[in-house]
């Protein structure tokens, strides 16, 4: 099956499942990516083979090729599926209460399937519910006062998605370092104290002495809202003329 923009195989997504047949384990996609999601949670992408998939199935591994024709395509499923989950968000009238909805299930999300925050902003998300994700997120910030052409919207999404991928990718990567240093925060700091207090002391860094010593541990979730609000009045706020010189 050809594809409506070119030849080659249709995506995954449209291409009928297999005719079944007679065997003692019955499969499906859905299946197949439940599994491979379950594996991916406990031991992440690296973890994750259809070989893996294929023995918690009860199947022989090339059954699954059935269904996917290579591990990208298996991927793609799996992140349709988290998508899904982001996609029952309920649309708000108010197009702030919208974007504020997706984007904070788009970071649980990243937090129960930490794998996910490795595919953000990789290749292009295209299955039916990342579209649909993406369908009421631009929607809602077509709406926003400061957007007033296609161009400013472009400009707004890009705005979000390169804060939402960065903020839940560095949270990822700050969960996975405790668990991998089997050390909290306070204890990797005290690790280093001895080091940074040395280097502080130099008075070459007085900006970074401040927020080392005068910063407060800030929440992540009550972070990540704030510094989305700011993001979010940047893009509705007024924008001078490009073309006046300040």
């Amino acid at each position: 099956m050809d594809t409506p923009y070119g030849s080659g195989p249709a995506p995954v997504w449209e291409r009928p499942e297999p005719r079944p047949r007679a065997a003692p384990v019955p499969l499906s996609r859905d299946k197949i990516a439940a599994v491979a999601i379950r594996l991916a949670d406990a031991h992440g992408l690296d973890g994750l083979s259809v070989r893996k998939i294929a023995t918690e199935l009860g199947v022989g591994p090339m059954r699954l090729y059935d269904y996917v024709s290579n591990r990208s395509e298996l991927l793609d499923l799996m992140v349709d599926v988290v998508y899904a989950g982001i996609a029952e968000v309920t649309p708000h009238s108010e197009w702030r209460a919208t974007v504020l909805a997706v984007t904070h299930a788009t970071r649980k999300a990243a937090l129960d399937h930490e794998w996910f925050a490795d595919l953000l902003g990789g290749r292009p998300h295209l299955g039916p519910h990342a579209l649909a994700v993406g369908e009421a997120t631009a929607a809602a910030l077509s709406r926003a006062p400061g957007v007033r052409s296609i161009d400013d919207l472009q400009r707004a999404l890009g705005a979000l998605n390169s804060f939402v991928i960065g903020a839940v990718r560095r949270e990822v990567t700050e969960r996975r370092t405790a668990r991998a240093t089997g050390t909290d925060e306070a204890a990797w700091q005290a690790g280093l104290g001895p080091y940074l207090t040395r280097m502080l002391e130099t008075g070459r860094y007085p900006t970074v002495a401040r927020l080392v010593i005068d910063g407060a541990h800030l929440d992540a979730e009550e972070t990540f809202d704030h510094n989305l609000t700011t993001v979010l009045d940047g893009i509705t706020g007024l924008r001078a003329d490009p073309g006046r010189r300040s």
